[in-house]
């Protein structure tokens, strides 16, 4: 399983990055992609859809079961990977380059509330 560094993540299995522009990438982990198996479906929340953390805002589905994305911090979607709607798989194939969606976020020091790579990899141990 792959955590890379660089990242930032969720107990609900997403992760996130900061992207030049000011914006944040977000998508699910390797570890949530392999417990999901084959993803055959995601439904990422809509643009303009304004974030609430922790709170359902999208789902991925797989040959197995359904799972609901959560929300990491608040804000405002402002794009969605539509080649990741397209070509679920991709998620399965390359996790931590497959962002499903981008947003703004109402403040960026919430982002502080999220895990670090060595946190997160305690808590799929735990």
């Amino acid at each position: 399983m792959q955590t890379p560094q660089s990242l930032l993540f969720s107990p609900q299995h997403l992760w996130a990055k900061s992207t030049a522009d000011g914006l944040w990438e977000a998508g699910i982990t390797d570890y949530a992609q392999n417990l999901l198996g084959d993803i055959v479906f995601v439904e990422a929340p809509a643009v303009g859809t304004h974030l609430t953390a922790d709170h359902p805002c999208g789902l991925v589905e797989s040959v197995k079961t359904g799972s609901d994305l959560h929300a990491l911090i608040n804000g405002e979607v402002v794009e969605v990977n539509q080649a990741a709607i397209d070509s679920p798989e991709q998620i399965n194939d390359h996790p931590y380059k497959t962002w499903i969606f981008k947003f703004k976020a109402d403040n960026d020091t919430d982002a502080e509330k999220l895990l670090s790579a060595e946190a997160y990899e305690a808590l799929i141990k735990s």
